[in-house]
């Protein structure tokens, strides 16, 4: 059976030579970077080493990256520390973020009494910075702003900078799930006065179970994990080298090919936009899918026209037929009350319809790309 993968915002292939990197390291550096003999000496060498490399790429100081578990420990360590150690009161953020995001937030507002505020979207799932503004001028309380770069269902592009200006201006903290951007984007921090980010390898062929937090120079923020002095007692535990070393390695090759890698990837979105609209009459795309300039070139989210009989087995035909995409979130695949994106702003009559994401990457082909309109509208045909 001929396989598609178009869900890499979900997660990525890894890069050979990631994997490489990551073997040799495996095989021989197995100290515990806590110990001071040549062995651990050795680990902590390369800990620091990856430190420096993604602290270059972000234009930021090395001792403002912690490496964490990933992108949903970054965002909950900047969250509750935010709350429990700066004097946070409110929160505003929005109804299409990660739930790593949302989740968090409730249970500040449950355990802390953290007034939540969630700013206004316009019709295509566009934060309303108007509105953002508005909110922070109303109140004297400590506050702090959580919008994503890129959102990860309908791949929407905040203006992170003008946010970020905004609650400068304003004296509000921002915080930004920059999960599905760094390694796909330049991300000039020392030019974005944002406080606290969240990345995580495995969206730009890197690893899994490893990520960063930027946690701005001076913040005050706490460990969320305790225990050790690792990550200059910023989050404890014995740190996995082999994976740290693979996602410097995944950034490194990601920017440095970037420019390649981002012509390539696009010209397959566009490829795929253009083939659906020609092949499937009433196909519409969810939120700014179509603007190249609003939104990111790695993924679509698209909303086809189709019985609600029809839809109920859509994404399992499309595996039967090899291909991998998703519903939404892959975080929410097991879920069945639908997308919490799509219903922040879609009319009621386009929730009717299946939406799916299709989300790129250079792995991919335009072969499997016309495969997969191809499949999409015998299904609608039959």
């Amino acid at each position: 059976m001929r396989k598609v993968y178009l869900d890499s915002a979900a997660t990525t292939q890894m890069r050979d030579e990631v994997i490489t990197r990551m073997t040799e390291v495996m095989k021989t550096v197995y100290g515990n970077p806590s110990s001071t003999h040549s062995y651990g000496r050795s680990a902590k060498s390369l800990i620091e080493q990856a430190r420096k490399t993604v602290a270059g790429y972000l234009k930021v100081s090395a001792s403002e990256i912690v490496f964490t578990s990933g992108g949903t420990e970054a965002d909950n360590l900047a969250l509750n520390s935010a709350v429990r150690d700066l004097g946070v009161k409110r929160i505003i953020t929005s109804k299409i973020e990660h739930h790593a995001v949302l989740y968090t937030v409730n249970q500040l507002q449950e355990c802390f009494d953290v007034e939540v505020e969630y700013v206004a979207l316009d019709k295509n799932g566009n934060a309303d910075l108007e509105d953002l503004e508005k909110r922070l001028q109303a109140s004297g309380m400590k506050t702090l702003v959580s919008l994503m770069h890129v959102n990860n269902e309908v791949g929407n592009m905040l203006d992170i900078k003008a946010v970020a200006e905004i609650c400068k201006t304003n004296k509000a903290l921002f915080h930004s799930d920059t999960v599905q951007s760094v390694g796909h984007y330049e991300l000039d921090l020392s030019e974005v006065p944002v406080d606290f980010t969240a990345v995580s390898a495995h969206k730009f062929h890197g690893p899994k179970g490893v990520g960063f937090a930027f946690v701005r120079k001076n913040s005050g923020l706490k460990p969320l994990i305790f225990g050790g002095e690792q990550e200059r007692g910023s989050r404890a535990g014995t740190e996995g080298l082999h994976n740290i070393v693979g996602l410097e390695e995944a950034l490194k090759l990601s920017y440095e090919n970037l420019a390649e890698e981002k012509d390539y990837v696009q010209g397959l979105k566009n490829r795929f936009i253009t083939k659906l609209k020609n092949e499937i009459e009433g196909v519409k795309f969810n939120g700014e899918c179509e603007n190249p300039d609003k939104s990111t070139y790695t993924l679509v989210n698209v909303c086809l026209p189709m019985s609600a009989e029809k839809s109920l087995m859509l994404l399992f035909q499309l595996d039967l037929k090899g291909i991998a995409c998703s519903k939404g979130s892959a975080c929410q695949s097991g879920s069945d009350k639908g997308s919490h994106v799509l219903n922040a702003f879609l009319s009621e009559e386009d929730l009717k319809n299946p939406s799916l994401r299709f989300s790129f990457s250079r792995f991919n082909t335009e072969e499997e790309v016309d495969y997969v309109v191809e499949v999409l509208k015998d299904y609608l045909a039959d």
